[in-house]
């Protein structure tokens, strides 16, 4: 494996439903370090789930991951008027 990474115990707004689980930092990405078994058990869950079961997912997920970004303070975040900029260039008002 290539690159640097860190390791972290878990926030309370990281803990997952069976506890809290290490997370690694990779290049820039944060991922969840989990039992293998949970891990299976996940998998069979996605594989199983409806399409309907697997977009409230997504959506709970987003939610939870906005929140997250809410109490660390909007890391990245940018103004309305930083945010024209970027998009459209300084020359659009």
């Amino acid at each position: 494996m290539t690159g640097q990474s860190s390791t972290a115990r878990s926030s309370t707004a990281e803990r997952l439903d069976s506890g809290a689980h290490d997370v690694i930092h990779l290049g820039g990405e944060a991922a969840v370090v989990v039992p293998l078994a949970e891990y299976r058990r996940l998998r069979a869950l996605a594989r199983l789930a409806s399409p309907d079961d697997l977009d409230g997912a997504e959506a709970a997920a987003a939610i939870e991951e906005y929140r997250e970004w809410l109490a660390a303070g909007r890391p990245g975040a940018v103004s309305h008027e930083q945010a024209r900029r970027l998009l459209l260039g300084p020359d659009h008002r």
